[in-house]
């Protein structure tokens, strides 16, 4: 796992984590062992998931960590401030945005949210480095439009 100081969204989001531990229940974790906790499921782990479940408020709040991290470490990056907008039905049917300015810099759908999991600590540092990648690259698109509007 790359440090936190190579990557500004796994900072941003093991910040964020820790930041919601209010009893210091994940105090006792290192960095990897907390992501792992919360957002590594292998295939074992999904095949005790129900396919059609209610979906908990902790695993919305998780998802939005994610969505938060993003939006902190394209802050951090551009000075730009950016807002999390998310609904999420009882069933995890739901969307996620991410808005800077004017501009959707992230846009999400899910079904199944319930199921929401990573593989490895990889794939969802390499989701984080894509969508952050991502987001600058359609900031600086549609910049000179979100000026021109004001």
């Amino acid at each position: 796992m790359s440090t936190t100081e190579d990557n500004l969204f796994l900072k941003q989001l093991i910040n964020q984590v820790r930041a919601q531990d209010q009893f210091g229940t994940w105090s006792k974790f290192s960095d990897e062992e907390l992501l792992t906790k919360k957002y590594i499921k292998t295939k074992e782990d999904l095949k005790n998931i129900p396919v059609i479940a209610d979906i908990d408020e902790m695993i919305i709040g998780d998802i939005k960590m994610i969505y938060q991290a993003l939006a902190l470490g394209f802050e951090s990056k551009t000075g730009v401030m950016c807002n999390v907008i998310m609904e999420m039905s009882h069933e995890g049917f739901g969307r996620v945005a991410v808005i800077a300015d004017k501009i959707v810099i992230q846009n999400k759908y899910f079904k199944d949210a319930h199921r929401f999991s990573y593989r490895t600590i990889e794939k969802l540092l390499e989701d984080g480095d894509k969508m952050m990648k991502s987001a600058l690259e359609i900031y600086e698109q549609y910049k000179p439009c979100a000026k021109a509007q004001d």
